[in-house]
């Protein structure tokens, strides 16, 4: 028996309709689609530096558990055991749901905290074992048509005053722990809708040689 044409039109013009609804979503992610937010945030670029070589920034970075710094201490240069925090630095642009339609104000995003943990490829991810443990810390940024950067700790002071970090110092970069840092932001539009996205870049941590 021959399906009704009436019917067969009716299905297309429904399909027709959800593609339609769909459309405008094509190029967001699923975690981006999440929330009634009308913008979300695209992270251009998310970097590291050792405190050590702070200018040195990279997608992965080497952070330096202990640095011996030249001082002058009564009247001799000496080479002081010294702890630096390791920063991050990240951009932000704003994305728009229905990419039709141009940001308000309404829709910038002020980003209020971060969240840091660390994660190893072979899958030995115990805080205080195998990896730092995570933190939350606060940052303000806010980002509306025009991009926007924010810096930040990646690797904490305490971080290396505890294990697995503090082992490894005195030991010449013999033995190293290579990890990714994943970093979520968290924000919300000015309507008050939630927002988050997060980026990763790469930690190796070991006692590296100490720039000149």
């Amino acid at each position: 028996m021959r399906p009704d044409s009436s019917v067969l039109q009716n299905k297309v013009l429904r399909a027709a309709a959800v593609l339609a609804l769909l459309a405008p979503f094509a190029g967001c992610t699923a975690q981006q689609r999440q929330g009634t937010g009308s913008s979300y945030l695209i992270i251009n670029s998310l970097e590291c530096a050792s405190g050590a070589k702070p200018d040195d920034k990279a997608n992965t970075c080497s952070s330096d558990v202990i640095t011996y710094v030249k001082q002058q201490v009564n009247g001799k240069d000496t080479l002081v055991p010294t702890i630096y925090e390791d920063a991050g630095l990240v951009s932000f642009k704003l994305g728009m749901k229905d990419p039709t339609l141009t940001p308000s104000p309404t829709n910038s995003i002020t980003i209020n905290r971060y969240h840091v943990q660390y994660v190893r490829a072979d899958g030995r991810n115990t805080p205080g074992v195998d990896v730092p443990y995570p933190f939350d810390g606060g940052m303000t940024v806010t980002v509306s048509d025009e991009d926007a950067t924010g810096a930040f700790a990646i690797v904490r002071l305490q971080a290396k005053e505890e294990a697995p970090l503090k082992p490894l110092a005195g030991g010449g970069g013999a033995i190293a722990i290579s990890t990714l840092a994943e970093v979520t932001f968290y924000g919300r539009d000015q309507a008050g809708h939630d927002v988050s996205v997060m980026g990763r870049v790469g930690i190796n941590f070991a006692d590296w040689g100490d720039p000149q």
